[in-house]
């Protein structure tokens, strides 16, 4: 196994459980406790973990992005319902501009299911999930590829975003709060996404319930700015209050329905 594979083994990990022990890593990948050491030293050094005694736990600063893989596979359940729910707003022959979340990625595998759709990404990992797809119009952004994420970024991809008019922008974000509105982890994240929702009618946010009441560094815009919120569960009753507040229509799965 590659150093990167464990590497990134043990973010999962740490994802589900918020913390490491290196006699247990070094047991379960049957590497000396040394080469787990120097795993977490480097996991440390990127900042996506605190070193502890004996072992790690999970950096759960917001201002951190984690590597796609890891976000990939991390909240499945929650991603494949929201993605679900998008692709029941979707209509047949839409435009529509999506994001390189891995959020967007679910929900970009259920609107294979449509047609005659129009799809502007800067996902790396979206435009290999509808290179089978028959009668979709695919366009990437182009813009420079960004280690880890897999997706596009630059000047370019803001250009191209905002060139196209569409009818719904599909994106996620790092947090939402009711004062600090919706947040990102970098600058280029945002800027990319404010452009993204500049050329789009319905604007709709994909977010899981962990997402609510988190701040990250960088503003994308205020709360009122979008047109949709679609989750995995119900929010509080003080968030639907602000949201319809915002007159943000906010979509989840009914239970028993």
């Amino acid at each position: 196994m590659l150093a990167i594979e464990r590497r990134n083994l043990i973010l999962e990990q740490l994802q589900r459980e918020k913390r490491v022990v290196v006699s247990e890593l070094s047991a379960s990948f049957g590497v000396s406790e040394e080469t787990i050491r120097r795993d977490l030293e480097k996991l440390s050094e990127d900042g996506y973990v605190v070193k502890t005694y004996g072992g790690a736990v999970l950096n759960e600063d917001n201002y951190v992005e984690m590597p796609f893989v890891i976000r990939k596979n991390t909240n499945v359940a929650e991603k494949q319902a929201i993605g679900k729910l998008i692709a029941g707003m979707v209509q047949d022959g839409e435009k529509i501009i999506i994001d390189a979340s891995s959020t967007s990625v679910f929900a970009t595998r259920y609107l294979k299911n449509k047609n005659n759709l129009t799809l502007i990404t800067n996902s790396v990992e979206v435009l290999i999930e509808l290179s089978d797809v028959q009668d979709f119009h695919v366009i990437s952004t182009g813009g420079t590829l960004k280690v880890g994420t897999l997706s596009l970024t630059g000047a370019q991809v803001n250009k191209s975003f905002s060139s196209y008019n569409v009818d719904t922008a599909i994106f996620s974000c790092r947090g939402i709060d009711k004062t600090a509105g919706i947040t990102d982890s970098s600058e280029v994240n945002a800027y990319i996404k404010q452009a993204l929702l500049s050329a789009a009618k319905r604007k709709v946010l994909a977010i899981d319930h962990t997402k609510f009441d988190k701040r990250a560094l960088v503003k994308i815009c205020n709360n009122d700015e979008i047109t949709h919120i679609v989750t995995d569960e119900c929010p509080s009753e003080e968030w639907l209050d602000c949201l319809r507040a915002h007159n943000i229509a906010c979509i989840y799965p009914k239970v028993g329905v």
